[in-house]
């Protein structure tokens, strides 16, 4: 079973990651809640596109600054850093996944967890 993090509320991290995305105008943002979902592996994902490797390496460090800037927290755990295709940052309770535009819909997130309350995020650009 996933460890809980202790303090930090799940809804302001994923809020906090959202502000990340934007900063580096991510696509195609959404917050899926999975609080509801049984065994989901966090109370949220946090996914989003990007159209470059360099943006993709432009969100996940944004993602990470504003993190850490606003609530004194590092990602547990990362992945993807040298694939560019999926980023995967780790902060327990809230998992955030950056995905290059073409590779998204092949992973098809939205459509493995459909049993999660997902909020679109308009685009902020």
């Amino acid at each position: 079973m996933a460890k809980k993090r202790k303090g930090v509320n799940s809804e302001i991290l994923s809020e906090t990651i959202v502000k990340g995305m934007q900063e580096k105008k991510a696509s195609d943002i959404v917050v899926m809640d999975l609080r509801k979902v049984k065994n989901a592996v966090a109370d949220f994902f946090v996914i989003c596109s990007g159209n470059s490797d360099k943006q993709l390496d432009a969100i996940a460090d944004s993602v990470d600054q504003e993190v850490y800037k606003a609530l004194k927290e590092n990602p547990w755990h990362t992945e993807g850093k040298n694939n560019k295709e999926w980023m995967l940052l780790d902060y327990i309770d809230v998992v955030v996944h950056v995905f290059r535009k073409d590779r998204r819909e092949f992973y098809a997130l939205e459509r493995l967890w459909g049993d999660a309350d997902i909020r679109e995020i308009e685009n902020n650009h």
